[in-house]
This record gives structure tokens, C-alpha cells and sequence, in this order.
């Protein structure tokens, strides 16, 4: 008789890797690295050996999570993903994009690479096993069109409503002008990330060299958060943005002693403050028809890149001002160390350059005391 093969749980793996002090994640990043592990141990049992995972079982993972729609466990909290997924097949519920899928294979195979370190399992099964994108690549990020610019900048929040809280959608006499209000503007005129706006302090918008600009850098609290070194950057504050009353936002701030830009922003379980606004954002475009295929609200920075080109931005000053990294190559890696980069009055001409065509924004234009 064949000896049972024994050894660590898939539960134990998870938690071994999880805890593994060589390992370094964000909050957030644990979390849905956490959320991800348990749908995959609900569906694979979390008492089944990892040594007895197999290609076949791996494969039988992704068919499943095939069908598995966004948000299962809120929108199906009595059902197992394997449950939720046949429900959404059998009533034909759009599963989660293909990106998502296949971050759930992804994982999987982290996870199983860490176990043949540990000599827990003698390879990784998982690996390659994921969906083929397709040429359409209907999952990536598009830039928003003129025509969605427009009917986010023409929304009650912009034209007048009941307030920016649950009214924002609602038409009305009040023109409230906080976070929801300035964000998307700050997004498309400056191409920065939406955690970079929403951890915003009064003291980054600075006058450099005569030039106003936001300082997308660290300080001393160590409570921002940047996703690259290249992401710590100055950038000159559009005139736009100047012109429809930032800098006067920003003495309002500054008169009521406010320390953060958006005060009202509550930070999320994960220490960020673009959680909730990442949210909301979502159900803002739904409300004023802006909603679409690959849009959200990192749509403003593809909407910036189009715009530097289309000003005919050099691609390092291009690159310097959205905080982008340049890809590998030796051609970059010692020559972009030197100097002090570009100068605050070089940034201000290239980004003064930006405009979107058919864009009109003087209704938001107010009389500035």
C-alpha cells in the first residue's frame, strides 16, 4: 500500500509566506494578497496537502475563477466562490476582467515559487497557467474622450447641486468646491496618481523660483506614499488651475489651518487616502455618463500623456513631469543621474503648453476676492 502523501496544508503555505520576515508589502498589498489567498484556499480546500496540488488541479482553479464575478463574497455572501461561480455562469454575470483572473493565477504561482524554496513542493505547477490576453487588450487603461471630459466637467458637482456629499449627482443651486471638485482637475492638469492628489498638504503647493507648483515628495511624517522614486517630482501648476481659483482654494485651507489639502478625505484601514475617492469616482462617471470601457480615474494621466505629445513635449521632460520611469536599458541608467533635472520655468512653459481640445471650462470660472 502506497503511503498518503503528507506534509504542509495549503492553509499552512499561505500562512508561512504571508508571515515569511524576508517579505516586504504595504498594508494594502497584504490585504489582497490575504482576500486572494482565502477564495483560492475556499476553492482548493485549505486542508489539502500543497504537495498534492497538480497541474490539473491548477487548471480546474482557473476555470473556475473564469467565472467568478467582481466582488463576489459582497454581492453573493451566502455562496463559496465556487457557488458564486456557477451562478454568475448560469445567469450569465459578467465574470472580473481577464487582468483580474489572471492575478488570481499569478499568486498562486508566487505562492508555489516560495514553496520550492522552502522544499515544501518540487516545482511550481502553476506556472504560464493563465489567460491569454487578447490583441484587443480590452482590459488596459484608455485615455478619456472628448466627449467624456465633457460630461464629467458639465456634471452637477461642476454646473451646481445639492452638495458634494450624496447630492453631488443631484442638480442644484450649490457650487461646493472641495476635493471632489478639485481632484479630477488636479488629475487632468497635472497627470499625477490619485493617492499622489489626495495626500496633498497645503505646504506642497509652493512657489519655486516665482513658479507655483505642486511637490509630489515625501516629508517628514513618512505617511506618504509613492509608487516609484521617479513618482517624487515637482510639477508646475497648470494655469488653468490657477485660473479657476486653486491658489485661493489654497489660502482658504491655509487661513483655517488646515494641514492636508482635502481635510474632508477620510485615510482607509490601509493607511491610503485614494480609497474611498477611488470609490466614489467610479459611481461619479456612472451618474454623469462618462462610464466606459477601460476609464476610471488613473484615465486623467493616459488623457495628460496624449496631451504632453500632442504639445509636442520632449519625452524626458514628458516623463519628468507625469513621474513615469523610463524602461530598462543601459542608454538611461547612468546618464539620467547626472544634473538637477529640468528647471521649474522649463516645466511651467512645457505644461502651459497642455490644453484639450473642445474643453471649455469657464462656468467654472468664479469671481475670485
Amino acid at each position: 500500500m502506497v503511503p498518503k502523501v503528507t506534509g504542509p496544508t495549503l492553509k499552512q503555505t499561505i500562512d508561512g509566506y504571508m508571515s515569511d520576515p524576508t517579505r516586504s508589502q504595504s498594508p494594502k498589498s497584504q490585504a489582497v494578497y490575504r482576500t486572494t489567498y482565502a477564495t483560492i484556499a475556499s476553492i482548493l480546500g485549505e486542508d489539502t496537502p500543497v504537495r498534492d496540488i497538480g497541474r490539473d488541479t491548477c487548471r480546474d482553479l482557473l476555470s473556475i475563477v473564469q467565472n467568478l464575478p467582481s466582488n463576489a463574497r459582497k454581492r453573493f455572501p451566502s455562496l463559496s466562490p465556487s457557488e458564486a461561480a456557477e451562478h454568475a455562469k448560469a445567469n450569465d454575470i459578467a465574470p472580473m476582467s481577464v487582468a483580474n483572473i489572471n492575478e488570481y493565477m499569478n499568486k498562486l504561482s508566487t505562492l508555489l515559487n516560495w514553496a520550492c524554496k522552502e522544499q515544501w513542493v518540487s516545482r511550481n505547477v502553476a506556472t504560464g497557467l493563465r489567460l491569454a490576453v487578447s490583441a484587443k487588450n480590452s482590459d488596459r487603461r484608455r485615455p478619456f474622450s472628448e466627449a467624456q471630459l465633457k460630461k464629467i466637467f458639465n456634471a452637477p458637482l461642476y454646473r451646481g447641486c445639492r452638495d458634494d456629499g450624496n447630492g453631488y449627482a443631484t442638480p442644484g443651486q450649490n457650487r461646493p468646491r472641495r476635493g471632489r471638485f478639485w481632484i479630477p482637475l488636479i488629475g487632468l492638469y497635472s497627470g499625477a496618481r490619485l493617492n499622489e492628489i489626495c495626500q496633498l498638504h497645503t505646504a506642497d503647493l509652493r512657489l519655486i523660483d516665482g513658479i507655483w507648483c505642486f511637490d509630489f515628495s515625501a516629508d517628514a511624517s513618512g505617511n506618504k506614499r509613492f509608487k516609484t522614486a521617479a513618482s517624487q517630482r515637482l510639477v508646475p501648476i497648470h494655469p488653468t488651475l490657477i485660473k479657476l481659483g486653486i491658489l485661493v482654494y489654497l489660502r482658504d485651507r491655509k487661513e483655517a489651518r488646515d494641514q492636508r489639502m482635502f481635510p474632508e478625505i477620510a485615510i482607509d484601514a490601509f493607511g491610503m487616502h485614494s480609497g474611498r475617492v477611488s470609490r466614489w469616482f467610479a459611481r461619479f462617471l456612472n451618474s454623469c455618463g462618462a462610464a466606459g470601457e477601460g476609464v476610471c480615474f488613473h484615465s486623467f494621466r493616459h488623457s495628460f500623456r496624449d496631451a504632453l505629445r500632442e504639445a509636442g513635449i520632449e519625452r524626458e521632460m514628458a516623463l519628468r513631469l507625469g513621474g513615469w520611469s523610463e524602461s530598462g536599458g543601459a542608454s538611461n541608467a547612468v546618464g539620467d543621474s547626472y544634473g538637477s533635472g529640468f528647471s521649474p520655468s522649463r516645466l511651467h512653459a512645457a505644461i502651459s503648453g497642455i490644453n484639450y481640445a473642445g474643453l471649455k471650462l469657464d462656468h467654472l470660472v468664479l469671481d475670485q476676492p
